[in-house]
């Protein structure tokens, strides 16, 4: 019989900048024709806001500090449980699935894959590490537990896609690599396969906002919706799936789910400038009060309206918790109006014996 281990994390990408770079990530959405002039004015801003706008560079130190906390827990419990492998939930946001094609869900079967993360970004060095724009990363596949996971699910009726190979110039899609990045924050290795297992999260906007903020640059085609991703249940359902056939199997398996929850740049009722804290909070305390079926009773339009899109690795995670029985351990749950996205740090630990 299997042993699994639950974590829930997120891929931000603003981690990866020195902390003045994160602190100025509000202006791109400022410089935007799309948030009405009047909102630009911080006193128009709700007070939590506008307490972190008024030192940005502090408020950026204090949010890596609580985020590098929380990855390193997850590390050190990681470790202690030393997988076979790490399946990892995450979506792709207009790297591996562009225009020809997109499915809902893809299994990665990889002997191994390198990486480049930060070939998309400007600048020689702008990371906090230090290293070069062409730093290539080495990650280990699980090419058997992926091809089985895949098989299974298929056999159980669940409508998979399977790749032997990424598409994506740079390797691994940034919800992957970051994921292992910040894993590896303290740059000690990370010695455990990955099964990158991807979850359509953008749906409506992959395409026509370049799973990201080409809405907000006037590079998006405001005419252009895309087809929904796979709605909350759906999701819920394949990560019961996914535990179940685990818990059957002969491996011990690290489940992550890797997102922030809601987007700002997702959020046009607030107008972009900030996530919807409040449906955070909801899913905090589904979250931390056991009711994690409820996440599958979630719609893709409350999804879309909260800005949750990327939330959806974390229902998949929800339905193998909820199968598996397994009761949250919070880490960290980090609230932010100008760092785009609102963060949590839970495990799933397996029962003792």
């Amino acid at each position: 019989m299997g042993d699994i281990l639950g974590i829930g994390v997120t891929h931000y990408p603003g981690l990866i900048q020195p902390d003045q770079q994160m602190a100025g990530l509000l202006d791109r959405t400022l410089n935007s024709d799309q948030v009405p002039a009047a909102l630009k004015d911080p006193a128009r801003w709700p007070e939590p806001m506008r307490r972190e706008w008024a030192d940005p560079l502090a408020a950026a130190t204090e949010h890596r500090r609580r985020l590098v906390g929380g990855f390193r827990k997850v590390r050190e419990a990681l470790d202690a449980f030393d997988p076979d492998f790490v399946l990892i939930w995450g979506d792709d946001q207009y790297e591996n699935f562009r225009e020809d094609g997109v499915p809902s869900f893809c299994l990665f079967a990889l002997d191994g894959i390198e990486s480049r993360p930060y070939a998309r970004y400007a600048g020689a060095n702008a990371n906090v590490w230090g290293e070069g724009k062409d730093t290539v990363f080495h990650t280990k596949g699980h090419h058997t537990a992926a091809s089985t996971i895949a098989a299974g699910l298929i056999k159980a009726d669940y409508d998979v896609s399977y790749a032997y190979r990424m598409r994506y110039e740079n390797g691994l899609p940034h919800a992957f690599i970051n994921t292992i990045l910040y894993l590896d924050y303290d740059r000690k290795g990370f010695p455990y396969p990955v099964v990158p297992f991807h979850v359509n999260c953008y749906g409506s906007s992959v395409i026509a906002k370049r799973g990201s903020t080409a809405h907000l640059t006037g590079e998006a085609d405001p005419n252009l919706v895309d087809p929904p991703g796979p709605n909350p249940g759906r999701c819920f359902d394949i990560g019961g799936a996914v535990a179940r056939m685990l818990a059957d199997s002969p491996w011990r398996v690290a489940l992550v789910a890797s997102s922030s929850w809601s987007h700002a740049f997702l959020t046009p009722k607030n107008h972009y400038l900030y996530p919807d804290n409040a449906s955070d909070r909801a899913r905090f305390d589904e979250l931390c009060s056991g009711k994690l079926s409820r996440w599958r009773d979630l719609s893709t339009a409350e999804i879309e309206d909260a800005g949750q899109q990327e939330f959806l690795n974390w229902v998949c995670l929800g339905g193998a918790m909820h199968a598996l029985g397994r009761e949250p351990v919070i880490i960290d749950y980090v609230e932010s109006y100008i760092f785009n996205s609102d963060k949590c740090f839970a495990l799933f630990p397996p029962p003792a014996r």
